[in-house]
């Protein structure tokens, strides 16, 4: 059984930056990827980034891009989106998941999901 928990989440004003984690459990991720969605009120859930777990390669979407930072912590476990100068328009519940392929950007694929952390940028 896979288990995914996020954390990090919070509120911070416009400029900021928060770093969201993902402890990974249940099995060993060398063939996985890993990404970062988002989902805000109203809206479908979105693709922000992703990385191979083996071979460390990375993705991002292109609203993101240049702002926000996967990585991994093998030992732990865990995979971290750093996010800096953060809009309100960043604003929604990131969620992490994990799909035993490449990277994929269509949520639709993945499978397995976190519950998801909020985060809330203020203007």
């Amino acid at each position: 059984q896979v288990q995914l928990v996020e954390s990090g989440g919070g509120l911070v004003q416009a400029g900021g930056s928060l770093r969201l984690s993902c402890a990974a459990s249940g099995r060993t991720f060398s063939s996985y990827a890993m990404g970062w969605f988002r989902q805000a009120p109203g809206k479908e859930r979105e693709f922000v980034a992703g990385r191979s777990w083996s071979d460390g390669r990375t993705y991002y979407a292109d609203s993101v891009k240049g702002r926000f930072t996967i990585s991994r912590d093998n030992g732990r476990k865990t995979v971290y989106l750093q996010m800096n100068s953060l809009k309100p328009a960043d604003t929604a519940v990131y969620y992490c998941a994990a799909v035993k392929s490449t990277i994929k950007v269509a949520a639709l694929e993945y499978e397995y999901w976190g519950q998801g952390t909020q985060v809330t940028v203020s203007s």
